[in-house]
């Protein structure tokens, strides 16, 4: 028991025996600065530092942008501004998605790689508009004034079962009919012999969906109308629309030419697409 009170009293002793810390001149010895120092005071204060630097290196990151560099933090701003771009993201990768399909679907039209089906006039409507069959109760009156307005306009091409709005197709140009639409040649479309640099009418209103030139077919200019329908317009001499612009039916888009290497004279390739396939122009349309 007394050797151990007897260390005790000698660490107390080296822990208070006073040390003077003196900063002397080098040239002249002159005593500038001087400490009277203790072991234990220099614990203390070398522990209160710690303890202050520890605390301010703690509020700098906490309440200052630093916090944002410390690996696995991550602030409530960064995950919802993540979450923002993620799901900016997948919307842009769906609308690239469609974009893809819907310029495959306009490869095809251009290059007549497309499945194809026989149907009749009354088939047409409800591929190009895909109505319901629909349970309407009628009576004499009502089928007479149908029956009226079906003699109306011979031409007028489709009349939705769920909408009264019609497209009616006017011809592109007119002149005689070199080639007629055949499926099993692959040539969807007739072409129109007339004059050469004659204009090229919309055949209804509607928007510029391309305007370039290929290779086979020269100048050409699709357009597409309501409900789906597409028109397309083939071997022009030149365009006089771009991409994106409006029409209107009867509206100058093209001049008739001899553009491309799949044709040998001054004429017009028209077809008519709906919902993806091809249609017979003179079905609806009179070129004469």
């Amino acid at each position: 028991m007394a050797t151990q009170d007897k260390k005790s009293k000698s660490i107390a002793k080296k822990l208070l025996h006073k040390y003077r810390l003196v900063i002397l001149n080098e040239d002249t010895f002159e005593e500038r600065i001087s400490f009277k120092l203790t072991r234990l005071n220099v614990f203390i204060l070398s522990g209160v530092f710690a303890i202050i630097l520890i605390s301010l290196t703690t509020l700098l990151i906490a309440f200052t942008p630093l916090r944002e560099y410390i690996p696995g933090y991550s602030s409530t701003k960064l995950k919802k501004d993540a979450a923002l771009l993620l799901a900016k993201t997948d919307s842009l990768e769906n609308a690239i998605r469609v974009n893809e399909q819907y310029y495959s679907s306009i490869r095809g039209v251009l290059s007549g790689d497309v499945p194809t089906i026989e149907f009749d006039r009354d088939s047409i409507q409800e591929i190009v508009f895909n109505s319901e069959e629909m349970q309407v109760a009628t009576n004499k009156e009502d089928s007479l004034l149908r029956e009226e307005v079906a003699q109306e306009d011979k031409y007028n091409l489709f009349q939705s079962a769920s909408t009264t709005a019609e497209i009616s197709l006017f011809p592109p140009v007119k002149g005689a009919i070199s080639q007629a639409y055949t499926v099993q040649e692959k040539h969807y479309g007739i072409d129109i012999v007339t004059e050469k640099d004659s204009p090229v009418l919309a055949a209804a209103d509607g928007t510029v969906i391309f305007a370039e030139w290929t290779a086979e077919t020269g100048h050409v200019i699709i357009l597409k109308h309501d409900n789906d329908l597409i028109t397309v317009y083939k071997h022009n001499a030149s365009l006089s629309k771009s991409q994106g612009e409006l029409v209107t039916a009867g509206e100058v888009v093209a001049r008739v030419g001899n553009t491309g290497e799949l044709t040998t004279g001054p004429h017009l390739h028209f077809e008519i697409w709906g919902n993806g396939y091809p249609i017979n122009p003179i079905d609806f349309i009179d070129f004469n």
